[in-house]
């Protein structure tokens, strides 16, 4: 096959990891790194996977409008605009086990719980995106529907920080590192919605368009799914180098020098159902989908789809 697979996926700790085994290392400005890691450390079955980093919000929109990345990450939100096209693989998603993304104010603030977020039209709720799960499970759990702007989920915490928003919505690493900033956290959406529901929150998903077959060859989506499954447990069983890849990009992130920090972070999000959501993911995913198509919040998810290798 001549034109490599697509791989989108976001910026954050553990969508970088979970693929550099497939793609190879790369430098922050895109090039392999020099030696073995700067090439695919697994067999890639004859295939060739580009890699591309991108907000998942831009992930996201870039699904719905036009759905031409073979593989993406997008939010498990986006999924019922683009299910027609793409399929959910087993791995590669995240979940929030009893935690997740975090709504935050300034420490002298005296909010505490979601109906008393001090947000105005002139202080909006900082969100990372209409299209991501945070922002959903948000308006599940608030019960209404409040004024929000929509920005890089990296400038979120500044945002607070200096008054610019009244409140903001944390996703990626930021979850650990908010307190730093001056900022209190006021609910923990992770962790309400599985007191609520039992479930977990599901994240992130990683999807596969449905024509790959038809465009590359009968069995495709079957090696890709295969070769993703194992590009994820290669990351996962050599830690060290995972790390070690995340710092070649640590003048973006400076966050990722921090060893503990980092693997704090992957422990909750580069999981056991990252490896293989199971029914169990199929489930979560079902319920909050079904939920937000219930209360109008998104259209109707149909059945969720999961490919397993």
């Amino acid at each position: 096959m001549s034109e490599p697979i697509t791989l989108a996926h976001s910026p954050d700790a553990d969508d970088m990891v979970m693929w550099w085994p497939l793609c190879g290392m790369r430098d922050a400005r895109g090039n392999p790194i020099e030696g073995d890691l700067g090439r695919p450390s697994i067999d890639t079955e004859g295939l060739t996977f580009c890699g591309i980093a991108d907000d998942v919000q831009r992930l996201n929109r870039r699904a719905i409008d036009t759905g031409d990345y073979d593989v993406t990450a997008v939010s498990a939100h986006a999924y019922p605009y683009i299910a027609d096209r793409y399929a959910v693989t087993s791995c590669g998603a995240s979940f929030g086990e009893g935690y997740g993304p975090k709504v935050v104010v300034r420490a002298d603030c005296t909010a505490d719980d979601l109906s008393s977020l001090p947000v105005s039209d002139t202080q909006p709720l900082a969100i990372p995106g209409r299209h991501t799960t945070a922002f959903l499970a948000l308006r599940i759990l608030a019960g209404w529907d409040m004024p929000v702007c929509e920005m890089l989920f990296s400038r979120i915490p500044e945002a607070v920080a200096t008054g610019e928003c009244g409140a903001g919505l944390l996703i990626h690493e930021a979850q650990l590192t908010f307190a730093a900033l001056g900022l209190r956290q006021v609910a923990d959406l992770g962790a309400q919605w599985q007191a609520r529901t039992g479930l977990a929150l599901p994240l992130g998903l990683n999807v596969i368009r449905r024509d790959l077959d038809v465009r590359h060859g009968r069995g495709t989506i079957g090696r890709v799914v295969r070769l993703l499954d194992r590009s994820i447990r290669y990351a996962v069983e050599r830690a060290d180098l995972s790390h070690q890849f995340l710092l070649l990009h640590a003048d973006r992130r400076p966050e990722w020098r921090d060893a503990d920090l980092v693997h704090r972070y992957l422990s909750m999000y580069v999981s056991p159902m990252t490896l293989d959501m199971g029914e169990a993911g199929r489930e979560a995913i079902k319920r909050l989908l079904g939920e937000g198509y219930g209360l109008g919040l998104s259209p109707d998810p149909g059945s969720i789809d999961v490919l397993w290798p």
